[in-house]
């Protein structure tokens, strides 16, 4: 919210919006909720559309002379590394996740049951 509050003449009226007054309520709550479960989707659109225009017209650079020799195309090889970079990841963050579930969470907050 500081950082909605920051632009300018419509700042405040979307803080007032997103927290929906001095009340958080239900259409507050389901404002959020819609909010964060959209986001990762448009931030993952805009990431394919981005590679796509990218790696089919080449980067840019600021004086506009024409680089053609200098383009990299896009090869399997990148795509074949960041899949694997990707799977890496995901094996480990579930093996975290499910053989040691509490490993990343708050032991102060953590009180066994019947011990």
């Amino acid at each position: 919210t500081n950082l909605f509050s920051a632009i300018p003449y419509l700042g405040g009226e979307l803080v007032i919006w997103m927290w929906g007054g001095f009340a958080v309520d239900k259409p507050t709550l389901t404002r959020f909720f819609s909010l964060h479960f959209l986001l990762p989707f448009v931030i993952a659109a805009l990431t394919m559309v981005h590679l796509l225009f990218l790696h089919k017209t080449g980067s840019g650079n600021p004086l506009g002379f024409n680089s053609n020799f200098d383009k990299i195309r896009f090869h399997p090889y990148f795509t074949s590394k960041d899949l694997f970079g990707f799977l890496l990841m995901f094996l480990l963050l579930m093996g975290l996740s499910m053989f040691f579930p509490w490993q990343l969470g708050d032991p102060e907050n953590f009180i066994p049951a019947n011990p």
